[in-house]
């Protein structure tokens, strides 16, 4: 049985809308290749290895997608008392606010706010409600501030 995977609405259009211009892109480089293969020898012929290659990552990333949106489970968005997966959450950690949504795996982004469930901070923060706090291995405490 395959395991479901927890996303977002906004992360299943954006995995959407990559997977539309991934599959548009298969004419061209369809077209690559065969205007490589023109060329002759394959066996040294670097614009044919090159666009096979491409082909080999656009196939594979659509084949991740596809397994992603058929497996997706959505998380619902809803007013918290505590973090739980889905909800965004600002937190105060060395007297700075931080806002983090909590996603699962597929969509987590650090540098975009987004965490894992399955990280360290997305597990530490799990469960904690306005107030109360949490303290990381590197002695770093985070104190939730507000849940959205």
């Amino acid at each position: 049985m395959k395991k479901s995977v927890n996303i977002t609405k906004e992360g299943k259009k954006e995995l959407e809308t990559e997977l539309e211009e991934l599959k548009a892109r298969r004419p061209e480089i369809a077209e690559k290749i065969a205007t490589a293969r023109a060329f002759g020898d394959l066996s040294e012929n670097e614009e044919y290895s090159s666009a096979r290659s491409e082909q080999k990552t656009v196939e594979n990333r659509i084949l991740e997608i596809e397994d992603i949106l058929k497996n997706a489970k959505i998380i619902r968005s809803v007013a918290h008392s505590k973090v739980v997966l889905g909800a965004t959450v600002k937190v105060k950690v060395d007297g700075k606010e931080k806002t983090y949504s909590i996603v699962g795996p597929v969509e987590a982004n650090p540098l975009e706010g987004k965490i894992s469930n399955e990280s360290p901070i997305g597990k530490a923060l799990l469960g904690l409600a306005k107030g109360e706090s949490t303290t990381m291995a590197n002695g770093k405490t985070y104190k939730v501030v507000e849940i959205a």
